[in-house]
């Protein structure tokens, strides 16, 4: 098991570190989306409220833009890698399940490669922030972006285990993550303050970012609340992809051996050892069938044996 599992893990591992397009989002798209959604918003005062508080505080819409910006990119990106890397490894993944491999280690492989490519993803969109605005709450950023991207990875599973064509789990990921990170802005959304957004999978990180970036505060509340999100999603996503998994070479030849092993003082039935009812109904389509409907002349049923043939 453990030897299965390291191998799922460095399988699952390069099979995103061989995803290009998504190595060129991440290191142009990141700091280009950065640049353009700052330059639109101005340093203007902007009232946010921390729910988890009950606190409204007036925060720097261009900063708080920044924090939502990421949020959008980075959503996107795990979302994308995730979901590309689950539709590619499907026909793989079922035949290493009819070669032996356990289903539970390629299960494990992929949230373990998932969570380590959150947490990169999640790091590297928090250093990038730093040439356009230094927070003192940076650490509060970086950990807002991996439970983003944490959560994200896991739709992403989902998503990859639930649509049938590339073309409609790409269309859903965009279609949550920028709704999802758009409607938390204050600044874009005159309504991103109501309580509705709470049950969006982005209001946990967004409140634990604008806490820790602009009122020196953390709420563990939010954290745990983006951790529900991503737990759910994986959840829903494996146990789906567990089903969808076939059954272990193992276990399907244990059935057959065990339910075709004749018992003691039982005649064999093994091909070489038919009988003549047997030779006749496996030639003839089975019995109760006529000569004529199994497709053969009477010259091809009916061979007599070179001693008959020869007298």
């Amino acid at each position: 098991m453990r030897q299965q599992l390291d191998t799922a893990v460095r399988l699952s591992l390069a099979g995103q570190v061989r995803n290009r397009f998504a190595w060129i989002l991440l290191l142009a798209f990141v700091p280009v989306w950065y640049l353009v959604i700052g330059s639109m918003i101005s340093h203007t005062g902007v009232a946010f409220r921390l729910r988890a508080t009950g606190a409204t505080v007036t925060v720097d819409g261009h900063n708080l833009t920044l924090i939502t910006a990421g949020l959008s990119s980075i959503t996107l990106i795990t979302g994308f890698v995730v979901f590309a890397t689950v539709r590619r490894a499907r026909a793989f993944d079922r035949r290493l399940v009819l070669s032996g491999y356990r289903p539970s280690a390629l299960i494990a492989a992929k949230t373990c490669g998932a969570l380590v490519q959150a947490v990169a993803i999640g790091a590297y969109a928090a250093i990038v922030m730093l040439f356009f605005w230094r927070p003192a709450g940076l650490w509060a950023i970086a950990v807002t972006f991996m439970l983003a991207a944490a959560t994200y990875a896991a739709l992403g599973l989902l998503i990859g285990v639930l649509v049938r064509g590339d073309l409609e789990g790409f269309f859903l990921i965009i279609m949550i993550a920028m709704l999802d990170t758009f409607l938390e802005n204050p600044v874009d959304n005159p309504l991103a303050n109501k309580p509705m957004l709470e049950f969006f999978p982005s209001y946990g990180p967004t409140q634990f970012a604008a806490a820790g970036a602009f009122h020196h505060q953390a709420l563990g509340g939010m954290a745990a609340l983006s951790l529900a999100w991503t737990a759910a999603f994986a959840l829903l996503g494996l146990a789906v992809l567990r089903l969808r998994m076939p059954r272990p070479a193992r276990a399907a030849a244990a059935a057959p051996s065990s339910a075709g092993a004749p018992s003691a003082g039982a005649p064999s039935t093994s091909p070489r050892h038919q009988t003549p009812t047997a030779a006749v109904a496996q030639t003839s389509g089975g019995p109760g069938r006529n000569p004529g409907e199994s497709g053969l002349t009477a010259d091809q049923r009916v061979v007599p044996p070179p001693a008959a043939r020869t007298g």
